[in-house]
């Protein structure tokens, strides 16, 4: 009876589930940009985060279109994540490309973590336990990841314990302008934001605390037969756990979902959500990149890339406001199958 009240309460959030009794979602995802309004006489060079299947999605049926003067796929060289890159040349008057795939994604949920750690080597996570440029993971945010997990021995305890402290300390703030920068010093000072903020936060006090942990960037799949997904961009965390691998958290659902339900901490609604949400995530959403501070590839002319959920554009070398998708003019659409 548990599950299928936090199913049925589920349909409340306003770009999740709205119900998640079934395992899997899927259908077709159209990505379309248009270049073409932007600053002639310049060439236009444009990426986007290319899916590709994994153990919680299948994607297929690829198409690409347009009329581009080159194309590729290729893989940035630290985390290889995938990457659609195509360029039109200074003449050119039309600027357009499709990306169209199908996706079905499975719902997650682990079964019970397993507690006693065996031995593993830090080193071979490196990558995921290093700072980025805004995500520290020394002084303030050291000091505070040492205080929430004093007396912690373990990868999981450890976890855990900076998943209840960001859930409790944490809110979603809808003023924030797309998924949030993820600025970790800032947020230790006003912890308010949306999925990166969250997320970030997350990361930075688990890699504080040796723990290995990192973002992962996708998209919402719509909830009807047909939708417009362009700004459903979504960010949730993965820390590696010994003996069990990649574990998926999302401390930001959890705290979008006190938002739109307007519910209390000690709400029993909020605990099923904090429980879900460790382990455990809903089917309607997919993967698509992964790290901070990216040189894409081909790199880019402008400085390291904060995140790659978004397409990314530049004209004559500048980039583009990935934000705002009616300056950079681009569309996702969505239909089930």
């Amino acid at each position: 009876m548990r599950r299928l009240f936090l199913l049925a309460t589920l349909c409340c959030l306003a770009t999740t589930a709205t119900a998640w009794s079934a395992a899997s979602r899927g259908g077709t995802v159209t990505m379309t940009v248009d270049l073409s309004a932007q600053k002639t006489g310049e060439s236009a060079r444009l990426w986007l985060p290319y899916p590709v299947s994994d153990r919680d999605q299948t994607v297929g049926d690829i198409r690409v279109s347009g009329d581009f003067a080159s194309s590729g796929v290729y893989t940035d060289s630290v985390h290889g994540t995938p990457i659609l890159y195509a360029e039109w040349p200074k003449d050119a008057a039309s600027r357009k490309l499709t990306l169209a795939f199908s996706v079905t994604r499975q719902e997650i949920r682990l079964a019970k973590l397993p507690e006693r750690e065996p031995k593993w080597n830090p080193a071979d996570y490196a990558e995921y336990l290093k700072p980025t440029s805004l995500g520290p993971i020394d002084g303030e945010v050291k000091k505070l990841a040492d205080r929430i997990t004093k007396g912690k021995q373990t990868v999981l305890s450890k976890a855990r314990a900076i998943y209840d402290w960001t859930v409790e300390n944490m809110y979603r703030d809808p003023a924030t302008r797309g998924c949030g920068l993820g600025d970790v010093c800032a947020l230790l000072l006003k912890p308010g934001g949306k999925c990166t903020d969250i997320s970030s936060t997350y990361i930075a006090l688990c890699r504080a605390a040796g723990v290995p942990a990192r973002e992962i960037f996708g998209l919402r799949l719509g909830k009807k037969a047909e939708e417009d997904i362009t700004t459903w961009q979504h960010c949730w965390v993965e820390f590696f756990l010994p003996g069990a691998g990649w574990v998926p958290v999302d401390p930001a659902d959890v705290r979008k979902a006190i938002l739109v339900e307007k519910l209390e901490m000690t709400d029993p609604r909020v605990r099923e959500y904090r429980e879900y949400f460790w382990g455990g995530l809903d089917p309607y959403r997919f993967r698509l990149a992964i790290g901070r501070d990216l040189m894409l590839n081909p790199p880019q002319a402008g400085a390291p890339l904060n995140t790659f959920g978004y397409p990314y554009a530049e004209i004559g070398g500048q980039p583009l406001d990935f934000y705002d998708p009616k300056g950079f003019v681009y569309t996702i659409g969505y239909r089930e199958k």
